[in-house]
């Protein structure tokens, strides 16, 4: 018993605890509202904590228009003056009203909240034409009606279309959205690396999650409660709470996302992180205000984008200005879905090739910079260098000898880099190129808008479809339900009369025919909507298989261009071996024109040779007879038998040594010239020998000056032999 009292005196403590909270709220609050100039010029961050914290829920309104100073706009007094004009914008307004809070009460079909949104959305289409109707809007105006009659609804939305940036974000060009997108995509990548990697290799692009958060303030990503407590924060603060919880929510989720594909991470993100907060907003406001965000980085971001975009944009005014593309128009397409098909494909593939060429642009802008510090550093060292050269003389010279070949190694580092920067700069160009050339590739821009409107009409069809379906499921819930009621109602009477039990019987027949009819219509609906897909998916494959031959044709049509072009080359490869053919043919036909003309002028130079060596031994044996007649017979005959006995002596060792190297370089030597000469050389020698065996003294007086010119051209023709070799 003590313990059960004391729980319920613990119980009621907290109870009576939490109520004096709430009561200091109000009080608080409503001292907030009574004293707000003040408070906002002189409290601004006690505000922003309360604010943090949430504002109560009966003080929502009046602090929302305080919050963003729509109280007393001039635009409410036109607001009942806006409602009975014409947008021409109804028709999509009146489309999404039914998909705007669907399972809200106050939006349910044909409710007041679907009116008054209706109203409101009309009323800013007309004030704002160039924004007009766009359907995350919706949303917002959605949750101001929760809180708010619509006149202050209307005007609320309109400040925080002027002054909180979302009429940029709504804008047709997106480019708010774009640049909110670049943003978060670098804090990602700053403070989330890893995430950022494995983001980028299973291609999940920002605008794949995160578009609907900027664009709706998590109100169709979160449960209701919570977006609500953001939503305040954002009144307060404007989009830098979008940037904080969407850091917190990836931190939060970051081992989880690690371990999915590209599939798995948008179910990851649709139906696993809602659940995550159902707890209360508490946790992740209080993990996103850990996050680390800068605002002059957020604007540096915002100038580099800026810087980006307008150099694409004179990009393509250079492009559309040399290369005007030939528009030819569409034939008429049956089926919308088949549009729709290829006008996503398209739009998918123009924003991957615009985003890789933006990062690729983006990696060739830090080359280009890194490349312009190395120069710098290069230049400063180079300086450096030189100052120290001059200064050398009067400085200590191992010191500088030190200094410069430190500085030497440095420049030698800054070329290598400044080598790898131009290498780097050199692929990205490359880059750039390939994917203009693909991009080159995609569909036309006009035909893409064309395609857009296409698809639209086809996404209005496919709404209605499924709005009747479920109205029709609906109706046979409701029919279920009454007959269920009138079995009901009639359980108790079936023992009366046979004409009651008789009536009751045809209205149950009557009922279960309404209801089998119900059902019939409900299958004829969905074997229609069921036959609709079938037909979109043959029109798909049609135009796959279209494509798919046009690409066949046209990669035969270049097969049989290289086919031609292999042929040229082939003939061209023929012709160059002839005439290189006949080339060499000429070539050796030279050659051996050379040869010839060379071995004539050996021959002849060896002619002349032989002609030297007799008129040199006709010399000789002028010389001779000279002084024959000279001198005195005897003692020049005694002198010439001595010499011609050293002569032979000669002749023979230097026709011995001749006739050795004769056998080693015959190659060198005209043989036959060589062997009449040995055979003259033997006569020489047989003559002498038979005028030496003369016996009388007289013959061998007479026959000496014989003997002599032969042993004179004997010797001669020995050293010609001596010189041949």
């Amino acid at each position: 018993r003590r313990n059960s009292g004391s729980s319920l005196v613990s119980s009621s403590s907290a109870s009576s605890n939490l109520s004096h909270l709430e009561e200091d709220s109000w009080i608080l609050w409503g001292r907030i509202v009574n004293e707000w100039e003040d408070v906002r010029k002189k409290k601004e961050k006690q505000l922003k904590e309360l604010v943090r914290k949430g504002i109560p829920h009966h003080f929502r309104a009046i602090v929302w228009q305080l919050l963003c100073s729509a109280q007393n706009l001039a635009i409410k007094e036109q607001y009942s003056e806006l409602l009975k004009m014409t947008s021409p914008c109804e028709k999509l307004i009146r489309r999404d009203i039914a998909r705007t809070y669907p399972e809200h009460e106050f939006f349910k079909e044909d409710s007041l909240g679907q009116e008054v949104l209706f109203n409101v959305m009309k009323a800013y289409s007309l004030v704002d034409r160039e924004v007009g109707y766009c359907q995350g809007s919706a949303f917002i105006v959605g949750l101001l009606l929760m809180q708010m009659p619509e006149e202050e609804a209307f005007c609320v939305f309109v400040k925080l279309m002027q002054d909180y940036r979302l009429r940029e974000l709504f804008k047709p060009s997106m480019a708010e959205l774009g640049l909110c997108m670049y943003q978060f995509e670098c804090m990602i990548q700053e403070q989330l690396p890893e995430l950022h990697v494995h983001f980028q290799t299973q291609s999940f692009h920002t605008s794949m999650y995160a578009s609907s958060w900027f664009l709706t303030i998590f109100l169709t990503s979160f449960p209701l409660p919570v977006a609500t407590r953001i939503f305040d924060i954002f009144m307060c603060e404007g989009l830098e709470i979008v940037f904080r919880v969407g850091m917190a929510i990836l931190q939060m989720n970051q081992a989880e996302l690690m371990q999915l594909d590209m599939e798995g991470m948008l179910q990851h993100f649709q139906k696993v992180i809602p659940h995550q907060l159902d707890s209360g907003p508490d946790k992740v406001i209080q993990a996103a205000y850990q996050v680390k965000y800068n605002a002059k980085k957020m604007k540096k971001l915002e100038k580099e984008y800026t810087t980006i975009k307008t150099k694409e944009m004179e990009e393509q005014v250079e492009i559309k200005h040399y290369f005007s593309p030939s528009i030819r128009p569409f034939p008429p397409i049956l089926c919308s879905p088949l549009i729709h098909n290829w006008s996503r494909q398209g739009q998918v593939t123009r924003a991957q090739e615009a985003e890789e060429n933006y990062l690729v642009k983006r990696e060739l802008a830090t080359v280009k910079q890194h490349n312009e510090e190395t120069s710098a550093l290069l230049e400063q060292a180079q300086n450096n260098i030189r100052q120290l050269q001059q200064q050398q003389p009067f400085g200590n010279p191992r010191y500088s000898e030190e200094f410069i070949l430190q500085l030497e190694r440095e420049l030698v580092q800054a070329r290598l880099q400044e080598a790898e920067s131009q290498c780097a700069l050199k692929e990205m160009q490359d880059k750039i190129l390939d994917m203009e050339k693909r991009s080159s590739s995609l569909p036309d821009e006009n035909n893409v808008v064309r395609l857009r409107e296409e698809l639209i009409g086809v996404k209005l069809r496919e709404a209605e479809a499924l709005t009747g379906l479920k109205e029709l499921r609906q109706q046979v819930r409701d029919l279920e339900e009454h007959w269920q009621r009138h079995l009901a109602r009639t359980a108790g009477r079936w023992k009366d009369s046979p004409r009651k039990n008789a009536a009751s019987e045809l209205q149950d027949e009557l009922m279960s025919v309404r209801l089998r009819e119900a059902e019939a219509q409900a299958e004829l609906r969905e074997i229609r909507q069921r036959m609709l897909e079938l037909e979109t998916q043959n029109q798909i494959h049609n135009n796959q298989l279209r494509r798919a031959e046009l690409e066949a044709r046209n990669l035969q049509e270049r097969l049989q261009v290289l086919t031609n072009q292999n042929k040229m080359l082939h003939a061209e490869l023929q012709e160059t071996k002839r005439k290189q053919a006949e080339i060499d043919c000429k070539n050796k036909e030279e050659v051996m024109a050379v040869r010839l003309r060379e071995a004539d002028n050996i021959a002849a130079m060896a002619e002349l040779q032989q002609q030297i060596s007799e008129l040199e031994i006709q010399k000789e044996e002028g010389k001779v007879q000279g002084h024959l007649n000279n001198t005195d017979s005897s003692q020049y005959i005694r002198d010439l038998k001595d010499q011609i006995a050293d002569l032979k002596h000669e002749v023979m060792s230097v026709v011995n040594f001749s006739k050795l190297r004769f056998k080693n370089n015959m190659k060198l030597i005209n043989k036959p010239s060589i062997d009449a000469w040995f055979v003259r050389i033997g006569q020489y020698l047989a003559e002498i020998q038979l005028f030496e065996n003369l016996e009388s003294e007289g013959a061998k007086n007479l026959n000496i000056e014989k003997i002599a010119f032969k042993v004179v051209q004997m010797t001669s023709l020995a050293m010609h032999i001596t010189n041949q070799k």
